[in-house]
């Protein structure tokens, strides 16, 4: 379901200087014990962004996830950009979120940074939803102009290939604005940020209890600490 989508995602990134990292050790790619689901990752180092990281999940009929966040160099006060896309086949139910994920929620930051988003929620009514959202508090890393969407097999199919493109558009439009302007926030304060959104998420983010079910929580929670959300872990370990 989502590997066109996996494909323009890493085309769109090579195209723009994108290098392949180096993931810690066995978290690359892991097959469930039933060896009928498989989860791969690649890590990206790409101008302007200290990492970018990307999974795909297969579980054939019963699930199909892609999964990316962005984190803009500290220098670079720019949103995270954030793509879950959720296909549960034997329901035909789509869940998809993409947003530009905000470090702080004050008006400035705001409209310096959302027309974009706010033009393509205007585009595309059906991923105005966002108080069907779960798990997470909205006011905190997420904006007031996320694209939200429980859909079926014709949102799947027939809209969401257009929202993905006008989004990763939109986020590199908005990636060669910022680069071309100073930063309001000090490096310190963005580094400040990037890490609590690492540990909000870490803390909150169903993933890991769906990766713990697929490939045991060993594993799961290696993923969560090592490549999900590592600043989360390296926080605690300094405190």
């Amino acid at each position: 379901m989502f590997d066109p989508f996996l494909e323009e995602l890493q085309a769109s990134i090579h195209a723009r200087g994108g290098v392949p990292m180096t993931l810690p050790d066995g978290l690359n790619e892991c097959v469930s014990k039933k060896g009928n689901s498989f989860v791969r990752s690649w890590l990206w180092k790409v101008p302007g962004f200290r990492r970018w990281r990307v999974t795909r999940l297969n579980a054939g009929e019963n699930l199909q996830v892609l999964n990316s966040v962005a984190y803009p160099e500290y220098c670079n006060d720019q949103p995270l950009m954030g793509v879950d896309l959720l296909w549960f086949g034997s329901r035909k139910k789509l869940v998809a979120v993409l947003d530009f994920q905000p470090l702080v929620q004050s008006q400035p930051y705001l409209d310096r940074h959302f027309e974009g988003l706010k033009c393509l929620q205007s585009r595309f009514p059906e991923f105005k939803n966002a108080e069907q959202m779960r798990s997470f508090d909205p006011n905190q890393y997420f904006s007031p102009w996320i694209l939200f969407c429980r859909g079926g097999l014709d949102q799947a199919t027939e809209l969401l290939p257009s929202v993905f493109t006008s989004f990763l558009d939109s986020y590199w439009e908005l990636q060669s604005l910022a680069s071309k302007t100073p930063s309001m926030m000090p490096v310190k304060e963005v580094m400040k940020l990037q890490t609590y959104y690492d540990i909000y998420s870490a803390e909150r983010d169903p993933a890991h209890g769906l990766f713990a079910s697929y490939f045991g929580k060993a594993w799961a929670d290696r993923f969560l600490k090592e490549f999900l959300f590592p600043a989360s872990s390296n926080h605690h370990q300094s405190q």
